[in-house]
């Protein structure tokens, strides 16, 4: 009975975590699915890899159907022994996307009973932390891998205070399995952001422990943490070292041409450049959307209703009620510094004020260390609108320029004020009554004047967006203003809203006081307060009209009339749809040499950049690329051939050696593919022998392709003497091998990105095989790291059961 009083609490939260889920989701119980963009992208791109292992039932690892080819590390690739994946999806048992909220919630419950925090409140708090807009914005537009991540961080800021808190074997087990889950959910940046936050934790516990010179403990913690971190990072060895690796192929390692595109001296000493890392930057005044959801706007698509100046623009220019009420529905009302926005980034003005509360009764001292961390995101997130720190940031602290879009740092506010907000609210009814009124007078008067003074500076905002030129020249100087004046409609309203709801919560803290009402209840109110604060904003950016059958979304693409009319071509090719470069569509049915990736190759990314976009064909021809999609004067697509196309491969008379990439790059300009070939001979000369004598080579022989697949390739050449063939492939280095006749043989990058090897005369068969020895080599320490993991679980609940039973 006591074991069941102990856990009935614990057990009802968590059913409780799964029906919200499942209401707040619930056309997933009619078999709907949400329509997610970045899933639709994802599963164009991903679309060889599923079907091949579908038909072959083996792993890829590589794909034909995006960039030319690239690996699949980040497309989904299934790893072998991926046990902690595993475990996994056993927790996110509900339909998706449910099963990342009811993760949300799971983790922040886990987070806050190690803060020691009533299962009551601490079931209201899980709630708020989930209700996030950020939280559910990302997972209505498919930014899954980054929800999935966040949905581990708390857990793993539970297992490391267990740990300083000399719960070392608890706290160990509980930081190995949540680190080695959070690893698994594949999304760095945001593992990353964790990293800089636990840094601050742990410096906290150092001053903490070196103040009451706990030295040994202090050692025997870092002595758990380090174990606990290895073992995770073991336990996830296939995708760190396959994606480290592929790191230095893509955009998001540093260029090796010094020029820019325009002719400019390339500068940067970043992976990326400056605006692309900042390009999502939060304006500073618009932070205080944290506290009033739309006070910069909201979103790009607002529905402003038939309220709105904009509405009763549309009926005075004689547009019909229904027309006008649609298009009134998506308004770009969002004025603030980042270019797109699909919600604001809203934290609940009641999770702000019972923060506010924490600071002044919370005798913790760790919740400074919530408070910087939430100071510090939200420092970082306004980017270029503060570079001194930014710059800081993206020049000296390691990694920190792998990431774009600084301001989704915000998650650790985001995660770090929900965690106040609770720790006030119970500290708030530990607090004798007498004590009570004076703490939350000074909250609301904080939360009251911020919202106050902004009312009053109204008039000293312009509400002008950075699109509202182009509004201007489109619709005329009426629908700017009409624009406007709703922006400042919004402003307005929310921010009563935001004074409304902490006079709400006040007001119920303020009748316990007075004894008119008992703590239970009181508790339950403010929950209730606070979570429906955040639940009806939520609603008006994700809500059931996102959802749509299974089949949309499992097939997202129609095939055309012009895909149609391409796929009757069965040969090897690619293709280059010209309006849809940086969409995954082509990928679903052809080979592009376009695609949807944020970690796209970057020498292909650069021959769009310094090649493509000057209309460069001869890149098009080397890259086989035989159809080119483009659209008709009614926009219809239609598919022109292009002659000229190189083929899978073919054999060069000469070779053009050059000692920099500008100097290859340079070449490509004006170029003939089909008969020389650049070699750069200062980075490559090892692979290729006696490359400054191969001049005059024999051109005359050829090579056709017999077999293709994603992870092998095979060709028949025939030549009367050795020559140099150029295949049409993306060089890889790391995994391609390839085999002359079963024999293992050097091949080398020529023209920027394509493979090439010497042949030698006669007949001879070719072979390319993907045979990465980063998946061999990780799944081995994949293996021994579970095997160890699984071994600490079960001498950690001996260990456990041992010492209670002392």
């Amino acid at each position: 009975m006591k074991i069941l009083n102990k856990f009935y609490p614990h057990a009802l939260a968590v059913l409780g975590f799964v029906i919200i889920s499942l209401i707040y989701f619930y056309p997933v119980l009619q078999g709907k699915q949400i329509f997610q963009s970045d899933i639709v992208q994802y599963t164009g791109m991903a679309k060889e890899q599923n079907d091949f292992r579908a038909s072959d039932h083996v792993e890829p690892y590589w794909t034909n159907s995006s960039f030319g080819g690239m690996p699949t590390y980040q497309l989904g690739a299934k790893y072998p022994h991926d046990y902690v994946g595993a475990i996994d999806d056993a927790l996110r048992f509900l339909p998706r996307p449910a099963d990342y909220l009811f993760l949300y919630f799971l983790g922040f419950y886990g987070l806050l009973l190690v803060l020691k925090i009533d299962p009551l409140k601490a079931f209201f708090g899980a709630l708020a932390f989930g209700f996030s807009t950020y939280m559910i914005i990302i997972l209505g537009v498919g930014h899954n891998a980054k929800a999935h991540a966040i949905a581990y961080m708390p857990l793993v800021i539970a297992g490391v205070i267990l740990v300083f808190q000399k719960k070392y074997v608890l706290g160990g087990l509980l930081t190995m399995f949540a680190a080695a889950l959070e690893i698994n959910a594949n999304h760095f940046q945001m593992t990353y952001y964790l990293l800089l936050f636990l840094l601050l934790l742990s410096a906290y516990f150092i001053y903490k422990n070196v103040k009451d010179k706990q030295y040994k403990s202090l050692l025997k913690s870092f002595g758990f943490l380090a174990i606990a971190g290895i073992l995770a990072i073991g336990a996830n060895a296939t995708s760190l070292l396959a994606t480290a690796e592929y790191t230095g192929f893509s955009i998001r390692s540093k260029s090796e041409l010094t020029y820019n595109p325009d002719g400019t001296a390339n500068t940067t000493n970043s992976a990326m450049t400056r605006d692309y890392i900042t390009e999502y930057s939060y304006g500073v005044m618009e932070s205080f959307n944290l506290i009033a959801p739309r006070i910069f706007g909201g979103s790009n698509n607002e529905n402003v209703g038939k309220d709105s100046e904009m509405y009763e623009l549309m009926l005075g220019k004689g547009v019909p009620e229904a027309q006008a009420a649609d298009f009134v529905s998506g308004m770009p009302t969002y004025w603030g510094d980042q270019p797109i926005v699909a919600a604001p980034a809203y934290i609940g003005v009641v999770v702000f004020f019972l923060g506010i509360l924490a600071l002044f009764i919370d005798k913790r001292k760790i919740k400074y260390v919530f408070l910087s961390g939430a100071i510090a995101s939200l420092l970082l997130s306004w980017g270029k609108n503060f570079p001194a720190l930014t710059d800081f940031f993206i020049d000296y602290i390691p990694m920190y320029d792998k990431f774009r879009a600084v301001s989704s740092i915000q998650v650790i506010l985001e995660l770090c004020f929900p965690v106040l907000a609770v720790m006030g609210l119970q500290s708030f009814f530990k607090l004798e009554k007498d004590k009570q009124w004076k703490p939350l007078w000074q909250s609301g008067a904080i939360g009251l004047g911020i919202i106050v003074i902004l009312f009053l500076s109204k008039g000293m905002f312009s509400f002008s967006g950075s699109s509202d030129g182009y509004y201007m020249e489109s619709y005329g100087p009426e629908f700017v203003d009409a624009l406007k004046s709703d922006r400042k409609s919004l402003f307005s309203a929310d921010l009563l809203r935001s004074a409304f709801f902490i006079l709400l919560v006040a007001g119920v803290l303020w009748l316990f006081i007075k004894n008119k009402i008992a703590q239970n209840t009181a508790i339950i109110l403010v929950g209730l307060f606070m979570v429906s604060d955040l639940f009806f904003v939520d609603k008006k950016y994700v809500s059931d009209k996102d959802f749509v059958s299974s089949r949309q979304v499992e097939v997202p693409f129609q095939e055309t009339p012009a895909d149609n009319q391409i796929l009757q071509d069965t040969t090897v090719y690619r293709v280059f749809e010209v309006q849809n470069l940086m969409g995954a569509r082509t990928s679903y049915f052809h080979k592009s040499i376009g695609g949807y990736s944020a970690v796209r190759p970057r020498r292909v990314q650069q021959l769009f950049d310094y090649q493509l976009a000057k209309n460069n064909l001869e890149v098009l021809n080397m890259l086989n690329v035989k159809y080119v999609i483009q659209k008709d004067k009614e926009g219809k697509d239609f598919p022109v051939i292009n002659p000229d196309a190189n083929g899978n491969a073919w054999f060069v008379r000469d070779v053009k050696l050059v000692n920099k990439a500008n100097d290859e790059m340079k070449l490509l300009n004006k170029f003939d593919t089909k008969r020389a070939a650049i070699f750069n001979i200062h980075l490559y000369g090892d692979k290729f022998k006696n490359a400054r004598l191969k001049r005059n080579l024999d051109d005359s022989g050829t090579i056709s392709l017999k077999v293709y697949k994603p992870n092998y390739i095979k060709y028949n050449s025939t030549n009367k003497k050795e020559g140099l063939a150029v295949f049409s492939e993306i060089y890889y280095e790391d995994g391609w091998n390839a085999y002359v006749d079963g024999v293992k043989t050097s091949h080398f990058p020529v023209d920027y990105v394509l493979r090439a090897m010497m042949v030698p005369a006669g007949e001879h068969t070719i072979e390319f095989k993907f045979e990465p020895d980063v998946v061999k080599t990780g799944s081995t320490i994949t293996l021994i790291s579970s095997i160890m993991m699984l071994l600490l679980l079960v001498g950690g609940i001996y260990f456990e059961r041992k010492e209670k039973k002392i």
